[in-house]
């Protein structure tokens, strides 16, 4: 969320980013949210002399009751009644007025990075970096549900029978191949300096509407029915809402944190047929980093956090990509995001594995994150990025590391996870 002064004084520079992010329905929104914010202003300008003016009639109230001037006393006493009045209705209507104007500017997007490139949606995000050799094997490789069933490692029939499509029983080695790749994750971001935590898997509204736009919201998450509490879709916003109305010493920031957490997500919509199986699910686990910074750092560690996933991929033999997203594609709090991508070998393309973002202050803004330091206060920035995500990675896994003969490889990292194992054979 954009701080009301930065839009007051420069609506044209907010509503150029509006353009640029192709959202051109939203370009009244500037100048109503400018028009509502003065009669705010005003509002709380006419509350406070009337506050001052009672304070003053009150005193003179009591120097005419010593005086004996009852009568005039009495007139004094009505204008004071008549101000509290009149001051219960300024107070509602400011209520009232400040409502509009966080609505409003919870809506308006947050200012992108100079460096984003123009376009209307992910068809047009840039390609930055290539991580390894594409390679495509001689023999089909086949779905990747296929190669599991194969390795007797999962059951969606069971799964729709007990939860619906969009979930899954993982089995035996390929089960135990996911809690390698999550174990493996965050120990490798330990080993990077981050903290480990796990998060609490459901928040309170207020902390919804401080990650993320209430679009997001409406087509990710589920409501806990009956309780202030939605199930995280992902767990950096869990991870951010621990900072919730803080203030932070300068001297103790960055703080990073890697998280492991379940999610769940509504996935809202029809899907192709390269989204069937574990690629885009209901329920998934997912290993996270997140970073609470000074605003002059937050470059920095962007480039850190993403450059994470990379050499995590990397480590694992799986080639990736990096690719820069387009002004259309950033979702509205964010200023900046680099989406890595791993190749597959059966589609001979790349698929996004992870997100990158920088949130500047807008997230630290909503939810009062703030920062004391030499120069007084002021909000910090905020950044997440996935770690990795197995139902996705282990798509990229399977794929990358398949043999002819229906094995897969085990990458010399994950041994110590899998009991040592070097291959997976089929039953």
């Amino acid at each position: 969320m954009l701080d009301i002064k930065f839009v007051r004084e420069n609506p044209e520079i907010v509503k150029q980013n509006i353009r640029n992010k192709f959202q051109d329905s939203k370009l009244p929104l500037v100048d109503e949210v400018i028009e509502l914010d003065l009669k705010r202003r005003t509002t709380q300008q006419e509350a406070d002399d009337l506050k001052a003016s009672r304070k003053q009639l009150s005193k003179q109230i009591g120097g005419l009751m010593k005086q004996g001037k009852k009568e005039e006393a009495e007139a004094v006493k009505a204008q004071v009644a008549a101000n509290a009045q009149k001051l219960e209705e300024l107070d509602q209507l400011q209520t009232e007025l400040e409502e509009k104007v966080t609505k409003i500017m919870m809506t308006i997007p947050n200012i992108i990075d100079p460096s984003v490139p123009i376009g209307k949606d992910d068809s047009e995000n840039v390609e930055i970096t290539r991580y390894g050799e594409p390679f495509v094997p001689e023999f089909e490789i086949p779905y990747h549900t296929e190669i599991m069933e194969k390795l007797n490692g999962i059951d969606l029939d069971s799964a729709r029978k007990v939860a619906g499509n969009g979930f899954y029983y993982l089995m035996g080695d390929i089960a135990r191949l996911h809690s390698a790749v999550i174990s493996y994750a965050r120990d490798f971001m330990i080993d990077r300096g981050f903290k480990y935590c796990i998060p609490p898997f459901m928040i309170r509204s207020n902390v919804v509407t401080g990650v993320m736009s209430f679009a997001e919201m409406d087509a990710m998450m589920y409501k806990i029915e009956g309780e202030d509490l939605y199930l995280i879709g992902t767990s950096e916003h869990s991870m951010i809402g621990k900072f919730i109305d803080t203030i932070n010493k300068e001297e103790d920031l960055p703080h990073t944190l890697t998280s492991y957490s379940p999610c769940f997500r509504k996935e809202k919509g029809a899907h192709g047929i390269e989204e069937r199986g574990v690629y885009r699910i209901h329920q998934f686990e997912k290993q996270e980093m997140i970073v609470v910074c000074k605003p002059e750092e937050s470059p920095m560690w962007f480039d850190k956090l993403w450059q994470n996933t990379v050499d995590l991929f990397r480590s694992m033999d799986i080639p990736v990509r990096t690719l820069e997203c387009c002004s259309g594609d950033l979702a509205d709090l964010k200023v900046k995001s680099i989406d890595v991508e791993a190749w597959s070998p059966r589609q001979k393309k790349y698929f996004e594995v992870g997100s990158c973002s920088n949130l500047g202050d807008a997230q630290a803004r909503r939810l009062k994150i703030r920062v004391t330091g030499k120069e007084g206060k002021y909000f910090a920035h905020t950044l997440n990025n996935t770690v990795v995500a197995p139902p996705r990675m282990l798509i990229a896994f399977l794929e990358n590391n398949l043999n002819e003969d229906g094995s897969v490889r085990i990458p010399e990292v994950l041994r110590p996870y899998m009991g040592g194992k070097s291959v997976i054979m089929p039953e």
